[in-house]
Order: structure tokens, then sequence, then C-alpha cells
């Protein structure tokens, strides 16, 4: 199956990293988080101490920074930033950030030469409506509130500085960054005309998989790409 793009998109919860990862491995394919670029863009910024409000200088950095994104490596000018964004400081300020055009621009074009040459799980918030529209397997996982705030909260990747918060807590977060994430005027979220939606509330990771890699068999056998 080399050559194919798999576009998996949802709010923070849904279960993105952890099935594009594992669908990734099934395949031989690359995986890449594109949401780690705006984290990662963010983390360099506040280490320059620049302006997140100012859309022209994240825009200038967002295209010359030099970003290993891909299969659980984050590295920005060369140095690791694996950890370091999965912070509550840079939930937000990646939010601030991915909400820029200017931003956004940069960091697809920049997403579209990564998944140029196929192979690739690619996870985000518009992998199938704004950078890859024309991928043959389009994905759009979601869970319940509760149990997408549930997940975060137990989820070791993003326990940095985040103390014993309550569920609650996480929850509001998660409701703010969707609001961020469904309003902004550059390639919102939103689930692709074509993509097929999954609810992952109550179903078990091999059981997603699973139906990911069966939607993959069926979009890209011959008989379907030539029909």
């Amino acid at each position: 199956m080399a050559g194919f793009i798999i576009a998996i998109d949802g709010p923070s919860g849904a279960g993105k990293g952890t099935i594009a990862r594992a669908v990734a491995a099934r395949l031989g394919y690359r995986h890449i988080d594109t949401g780690a670029m705006y984290r990662a863009l963010a983390w360099k910024a506040l280490r320059e101490a620049l302006d997140l409000a100012d859309e022209e200088a994240m825009a200038a950095l967002a295209a010359r920074l030099d970003f290993e994104i891909g299969d659980g490596v984050v590295r920005v000018d060369g140095h690791d930033a694996g950890w370091a964004i999965r912070t509550p400081e840079i939930d937000k300020a990646a939010a601030t950030v991915a909400r820029q055009p200017k931003v956004r621009a940069a960091l697809i074009a920049r997403q579209r030469r990564l998944g140029a040459s196929g192979g690739v799980v690619m996870e985000g918030r518009d992998i199938g409506t704004a950078v890859f529209p024309d991928a043959p397997v389009k994905i759009y996982l979601d869970a319940s509130p509760e149990e997408r705030a549930r997940r975060r909260a137990t989820d070791s990747a993003h326990a940095v500085g985040r103390g014993p918060l309550a569920i609650r807590e996480i929850a509001t977060a998660l409701e703010e960054r969707d609001r961020s994430d469904r309003t902004r005027t550059a390639s919102p979220l939103l689930q692709a005309s074509d993509a097929i939606a999954i609810d992952t509330t109550a179903l078990p990771i091999d059981d997603v998989v699973r139906q990911v890699l069966d939607l993959v068999e069926k979009r890209t056998s011959p008989g379907r790409r030539n029909g």
C-alpha cells in the first residue's frame, strides 16, 4: 500500500494519536502529528520571548524553523521538544498561534511537503479538509466530552505540568480549545464531507484500528481506485 495518504482528524482526546500510531505501525507507514508542529512553534516562540499575537512574526518563525516531526520525534532547531510541548501553557499558546491564517498557511505548506511522497498517516484537525483534501482515506474521530477529558487526564504524554487537575478542569480546557478550533477563520476543525466518522467513546483501541484498516483496504483497492 505504499504511497497512500491517510488523513485522521478530530478534537483533542478523540484518540487520533493512539489510532494513527497503531495504523501506521500496521501498514509500515510514517506517522506525522501535525498538532505537534503548532505546539513546537508556540514553544519556540515562548523561548524567544516573541509575541504570540504577532501573526507576521509567528508566520516568519513557522517558515524558518527546522522541524523534525514524525514517528514520535519532535525536534525544533535540533532541540528535543517532545515532552516540553505537552504542558497546559503550550496547550494555550498553540491554540493562539493555530488561529492565525498566515501561520496555518506556512505550516500547511510544510505538512504537504512532508506527506507528498505518500505512505503516511497524518493526524490533525484539518488534514482531510485543508492539507490533503484529495486523500483517498479520511477518518474523523470523536468521543463524548466526558470520555475525552478522562483520557486526557490519564494520558502521561499530556501530564507534564498539570498536577492533580480534576477531570472537570480538563473538560473545561478541552471545551475552550474546541471552541477556538471550530470558530477560527482559517481551516477550522470540522468533518470533511467524504470522511468516515468513528465515535471512539466506548470502543476498544483494537476495534477502532480494525475499522480504519478495513476502510483503507476498501478505499485503496485497485477496483475502487479505477471505479
